[in-house]
């Protein structure tokens, strides 16, 4: 087994080479032994995605758990959220087979050891020592077989209380795995909807499963565009990310979507402290704090930003990735298709348009997300070299994820991927100037150390 497929906060790899059946089977083995050993667990929760590979990877992993005398739930295909769910009403711990949004051929493991959200950090490492030490137990568990689609279906509706004005919405499914709930979700709230790239198909024939690259979203503003319709929303593979375009087809970012968010609950909720991770624009730190408000940026990573938010009980946080959860009416299942009800909820309770609604956010000019191909074996050595440059200039750091580095006309972001063989950068600044010159600054000390 490679060892780099143990990842911050999941496992993941190729199809067949480095994830693969003998390896799910493995990693079955140790995950029943290791609930049942450490945390005295008796039973947990499996689900697939809607991958090619997924269904043969749940087979065997399933066999691993069942063969460590641990008992299973096997849901079946879900989305994540469902998984999630699923996890929350049986209060078990439980293991999903899914890539999320990366390349069809990915695949691998988000799995939990507590009720927070998924493993993470050291809770990996722990379990990726016990895993090549290969001492499992062995045993006779059962399998239950289930669905959680109506179950599910009802509590994303509980939680949408829409105004009356009708909303017409583009939703693009990408031939995920959201295809297999969302059309249901739907048609149970009072919304005027057409979908694209309905059908299952684990191939992604349309475009890649990742909602927040903006190209990704091509076919959806056109046909945003071409229904005149007040937004579009997407979902990645698995449906725990969200991404949307406003009416004329314009791509939104998280860090403003949170922004809208936040504006509409922040006199609803107690605690007034929002979370977003490192790569969020300074726009959304500055109306939290204009709003009176607490701003809290974290790290990268939904296993840390979706544990954080719990564990200081906030009533809501997100990552400019995508992920998103609400802890102000219904229990967080980081559902991509709820942040979508939110959205049209918002809408539907005034007159205005998504751009005019977001046309007084704080104008930055900023990068996406920019990606550095880096080797998983040397990435964190090049993160290292470029923060101990960054200290020697005596340029004032945030070093929680990665290396954040502020100035008076901006900061920039360099970090190594937690997800892939990536280093990831983003600039933003307050003159479209600044930020050429710190993305020129910052691109070239990548590519320095990068090698």
């Amino acid at each position: 087994m490679n060892p780099n497929i143990f990842r911050e906060y999941d496992i993941r790899g190729v199809y067949p080479s480095t994830i693969n059946e003998t390896v799910a089977y493995t990693i079955g083995r140790s995950y029943g032994s290791y609930i049942k050993e450490k945390l005295n667990q008796e039973t947990c929760i499996v689900s697939h995605d809607n991958r090619l590979s997924s269904p043969a990877l749940a087979a065997y992993l399933i066999k691993g758990i069942t063969d460590s005398g641990v008992n299973v739930y096997n849901y079946g295909l879900t989305t994540t959220p469902m998984h999630y769910y699923a996890r929350y009403i049986h209060n078990l711990f439980g293991v999903m087979v899914t890539a999320s949004h990366n390349p069809k051929d990915d695949n691998g493991f988000k799995f939990s050891f507590d009720n927070l959200a998924n493993a993470r950090g050291e809770m990996i490492e722990d379990f990726k020592k016990y895993t090549f030490e290969g001492k499992f137990s062995t045993g006779h568990g059962t399998v239950s077989s289930g669905n959680i689609s109506d179950k599910y279906v009802e509590f994303l509706r509980y939680g949408i209380e829409l105004g009356r004005h009708k909303r017409k919405v583009v939703i693009d499914l990408g031939n995920g795995t959201t295809s297999i709930i969302a059309r249901r979700i739907f048609s149970k709230v009072n919304v005027d909807f057409e979908i694209i790239f309905e059908e299952s198909d684990g191939h992604f024939p349309n475009h890649h499963p990742d909602p927040i690259v903006e190209e990704n979203l091509a076919s959806l503003k056109k046909e945003v565009l071409k229904v005149h319709a007040d937004c579009g929303i997407a979902f990645d593979g698995d449906g725990d990310r969200i991404g949307i375009v406003d009416e004329n087809g314009k791509f939104v970012p998280t860090d403003h979507f949170m922004i809208l968010i936040i504006r509409d609950i922040i006199n609803k909720v107690k605690n007034k402290t929002f979370l977003y991770d490192v790569k969020c624009s300074k726009a959304l730190e500055d109306e939290i704090t204009r709003l009176g408000g607490t701003p809290l940026c974290y790290r990268t990573g939904a296993s840390y930003t979706e544990a954080k938010t719990k564990e200081d009980d906030l009533p809501f946080g997100g990552e400019y990735s995508g992920h998103i959860y609400f802890r102000d009416k219904i229990a967080d299942v980081g559902s991509g298709i709820y942040a979508g009800l939110r959205l049209i909820e918002i809408l539907s309770k005034t007159s205005d348009s998504l751009s005019k609604l977001l046309s007084d956010i704080p104008k930055y000019f900023t990068t996406p997300e920019i990606k550095f191909p880096s080797k998983d074996e040397t990435k964190f050595d090049v993160i290292k070299n470029i923060k101990e440059f960054c200290e020697k200039q005596n340029w004032p750091l945030n070093t929680i994820d990665g290396v954040r580095v502020t100035f008076a006309t901006g900061w920039a972001l360099v970090r190594a991927s937690n997800t892939g063989p990536n280093i990831t950068m983003r600039v933003e600044a307050t003159t479209e100037e600044g930020l050429k010159n710190l993305q020129t600054i910052f691109t070239n000390l990548v590519n320095t150390y990068n090698k």
